[in-house]
C-alpha cells in the first residue's frame, strides 16, 4: 500500500500541508518539526508523487543532460560537476546519451524543466528542429545558434598556450589534436595555434601540426611516436586534450625525454586530473568548476525568465601551471 502525505500527518499530529512543505524544506517549518515529518517519512518508505507534484507546481525539478558520449575523463569530470550544481538547487538530472535530437525528443516527453545539450558536431546548435519551449542551454562554439550557447573560447585558449611557450622562450613549438573539420570544438583550437603562431613569427606547417586523427589517449600516444620519429625536433608540445596529453607523456617517457628538462608540455583541457599525470601538467582552459557553475546557474535564470540570460556567453580560459613546462 502505497504511503500518502495523510499518511504521515496523522502519525505526525501535523497538518497536510505542514508535511508538504517540511517535504520540500520549507523554512516556514520550525526544523524540530521538519526533522520528525522526515524522520516518519524516511520510516514509513514514502515516494513523493511527482506527477501530483507538477500539477501544483507546474514543475518536475528535472534536468536532462544531452552528451553523446561520456567517455573521455573531461567530459565525466564535468558532469559530474553539473550534477552537483543542480542538486543544490534541489533538482536531479536524467542523462541522455542519445543523438541530440532523439535525447531532445524523449526529454520534451518527460516534461523535465531545462536541458542542457553540448554541441556534438558542426550541425549540433544551428538545428533549427532544436528550438523548444523547455528552457535550454548549449555548451559549444558561438556562430548561429538556435540555442543560447556559453563559449568556453578554446581558440583563445590555444593562443594563450602559445604564448606561455613563446614566453618561456620556445620557438619550436608543435601542436597535436585532432583537426576533423566537422568539429567546430577542436577547428576553434586549431585557429587559435595557427593565430598565435602568426602573430609571433613561428612557422606553422605540416611538421608542427600533427594531426591525432581523434582524442583518445592512444591518438595523442601514436601521434606523438610519429612526431619523434620524423626529422623536426621541437622543444615544447601542446596537447588538444586531457586525454591526448596523457597519451603524449607516456609517448615521451618510452623514449626517454624529460620533461620539463628535454621537452616541455602544456595540455587543453583544465581538470585536476592534470595534476594527477605521470608528470604533473600545466593545463589551459576553463575551470572545470568554473564552466559547470556557469552552465547551471545560466540554466536556472532561463527557467525563471526565459529573457534573462544573453544568447552567447563566452569564458575566459586560465593557464594552471605545473611542472611540465621550463625555458
Amino acid at each position: 500500500m502505497n504511503v500518502t502525505i495523510k499518511d504521515i500527518a496523522n502519525l505526525a499530529g501535523v497538518s497536510y500541508s505542514t508535511v508538504s512543505k517540511a517535504l520540500n524544506d520549507s523554512e516556514l517549518v520550525k526544523p524540530e518539526t521538519k526533522d520528525k515529518i522526515l524522520k516518519i517519512a524516511k520510516e514509513l518508505g514514502y515516494e513523493p508523487n511527482f506527477a501530483a507534484q507538477r500539477l501544483v507546481s507546474k514543475q518536475t525539478k528535472t534536468i536532462g543532460l544531452v552528451w553523446p558520449s561520456i567517455e573521455r575523463a573531461t567530459l565525466s569530470t564535468l558532469v559530474t560537476k553539473i550534477n552537483e550544481e543542480i542538486s543544490k538547487y534541489s533538482y536531479s538530472m536524467i542523462l541522455s546519451i542519445n543523438p541530440v535530437k532523439t535525447s531532445f525528443d524523449m526529454f520534451k516527453r518527460f516534461q523535465v524543466d531545462g536541458m542542457i545539450v553540448f554541441e556534438e558536431n558542426d550541425e549540433t546548435l544551428t538545428d533549427q528542429s532544436l528550438t523548444s519551449s523547455i528552457p535550454t542551454i548549449a555548451h559549444g562554439v558561438a556562430g548561429n545558434n538556435v540555442l543560447p550557447v556559453i563559449d568556453v573560447n578554446w581558440q583563445q585558449a590555444m593562443y594563450d598556450a602559445v604564448n606561455y611557450l613563446y614566453k618561456l622562450g620556445h620557438s619550436k613549438i608543435a601542436f597535436i589534436g585532432d583537426f576533423s573539420p566537422v568539429d567546430r570544438r577542436q577547428m576553434e583550437k586549431f585557429k587559435g595555434f595557427q593565430k598565435a603562431m602568426k602573430e609571433f613569427n613561428l612557422p606553422v606547417n605540416a611538421e608542427n601540426l600533427v594531426n591525432a586523427g581523434g582524442l583518445d589517449w592512444y591518438d595523442g600516444y601514436v601521434a606523438t611516436k610519429k612526431l619523434l620519429h620524423s626529422t623536426y625536433k621541437p622543444t615544447a608540445l601542446i596537447g588538444s586534450s586531457y586525454d591526448i596529453s596523457s597519451g603524449i607523456i607516456r609517448s615521451l617517457r618510452e623514449e626517454n625525454i624529460i620533461i620539463p628538462k628535454d621537452m616541455s608540455v602544456i595540455g587543453y583541457d583544465n581538470i585536476p586530473q592534470m595534476g594527477t599525470l605521470e608528470t604533473p601538467l600545466t593545463s589551459v582552459g576553463v575551470p572545470i568548476d568554473q564552466l559547470a557553475v556557469k552552465i547551471v546557474d545560466s540554466l536556472m535564470k532561463l527557467i525563471n525568465d526565459k529573457s534573462s540570460v544573453p544568447h552567447v556567453q563566452i569564458m575566459t580560459p586560465e593557464i594552471v601551471e605545473r611542472a611540465s613546462c621550463s625555458k
